[in-house]
């Protein structure tokens, strides 16, 4: 069970309340590529990163849903967008520190999802 601290004193969640904070963290990070753009971004050695290198990055987004992802990732205080004086203007997103708080639970999929994908191939290969 998580625990919840109220008042300073540490208490476990209920039941209920799990499941309230499973929504609430999956309304932010759900649908398939929030969590894609904050790996990617946190991945990324070259800490500002522009656009258009995020967009030929993840593959197989538009850049009409990659805008919407950012902007919704940014109003939840995960990323940051900076507007460079440069001629033409250029802007560039980072992960901000609140958003490296997400990087266990993308280490944890990443890793879960290697598993998995091991295992399936496995199973395929096993049937034929």
């Amino acid at each position: 069970m998580a625990k919840i601290i109220e008042n300073g004193i540490e208490r476990e969640a209920s039941c209920s309340e799990e499941l309230f904070a499973m929504r609430d963290s999956m309304d932010v990070l759900g649908g398939k590529w929030k969590l894609m753009i904050l790996r990617y971004l946190t991945n990324r050695t070259d800490q500002k990163i522009h656009f258009k290198k995020l967009e030929r990055g993840i593959e197989g987004i538009s850049a009409k849903m990659l805008s919407k992802e950012l902007k919704e990732l940014e109003m939840n205080l995960l990323i940051t967008r900076t507007i460079q004086d440069t001629k033409p203007i250029t802007v560039t997103y980072a992960v901000t520190e609140y958003g490296k708080t997400v990087f266990p639970v993308t280490e944890t999929l990443v890793n879960w999802g290697l598993i998995h994908r091991d295992k399936i191939k496995k199973s395929m290969n096993s049937q034929d």
